[in-house]
């Protein structure tokens, strides 16, 4: 499994390092325009970091989706299935290669985002970055109250939304190479499949009553979701051992 991790991470390292590279160049302009005392360079940088930062994280996932498809439809790709290695593990490598990336990504971003408002507003910027980062978490649920039992179940189901709409990724792709392996833009398929996919599996969630309070309908959406996200593993991996290894 160690080794199929460290393929999988070589496989998306250049991307990785580019993002990585973009990321400080945002950032070297945003300190240029902050510690110069140049408005334009610091709106510049500021509005770059928030760009990278909302789109960085969804990249990761789109990467690891980007080297399933290549590695399900070319003949390069497809050596990975000649290795003695079942096609469980390989998925899982894929899955666990992609959820470090992303909780790495977003931690980087996180503590990047508090570094660069606490250098901008300056003496006394913890508590006006806190009161902005309740505004955002109530954006996302007006119930939420910022204490760690809160806190933890919102992270918990974010995460298990992360795990679950990246394994509906991987069903999606690997449904539409077994179905059109070899044809020309098959992944064509797999963008409509998955949003159905994924509308479907919204609406499962949703059945779980918010009337069972805040903490509780986080944490059993997360569980779903993991179900969910297990369940897609096993029915790609089949997939992938039926119609896609050798």
């Amino acid at each position: 499994m160690l080794r199929l991790l460290k393929y999988e991470l070589r496989k998306t390292m250049l991307a990785k390092l580019i993002l990585l590279a973009v990321t400080l160049t945002a950032q070297a302009v945003f300190l240029v325009g902050l510690w110069g005392k140049r408005d334009i360079p610091l709106a510049i940088g500021a509005f770059l970091l928030f760009v990278i930062a909302t789109n960085g994280i969804v990249l990761m996932g789109i990467l690891s989706v980007i080297t399933l498809h290549r590695d399900t439809n070319t003949k390069l790709g497809y050596m990975l299935f000649m290795t003695p290695n079942s096609c469980y593990r390989i998925l899982g490598a894929k899955v666990i290669e992609c959820a470090v990336s992303i909780l790495l990504a977003g931690a980087f971003f996180f503590a990047l985002g508090w570094l660069d408002f606490s250098l901008l507003l300056g003496q006394g910027a913890n508590e006006e970055i806190w009161n902005m980062f309740t505004e955002m978490v109530k954006a996302i649920n007006s119930k939420i109250v910022l204490d760690v039992p809160h806190i933890s179940a919102l992270v918990f189901s974010m995460l298990a939304f992360w795990l679950c709409t990246i394994t509906t990724a991987y069903l999606a792709d690997v449904l539409s190479s077994s179905l059109l392996y070899g044809k020309k833009a098959n992944w064509l398929v797999t963008i409509p499949l998955f949003i159905l996919l994924n509308w479907g599996i919204s609406k499962l969630l949703t059945l779980i009553p918010s009337s069972i309070g805040t903490i509780p309908c986080m944490v059993w959406q997360g569980v779903a979701a993991l179900v969910l996200a297990g369940a897609m593993y096993v029915v790609t991996a089949r997939l992938m051992e039926k119609y896609l290894s050798v």
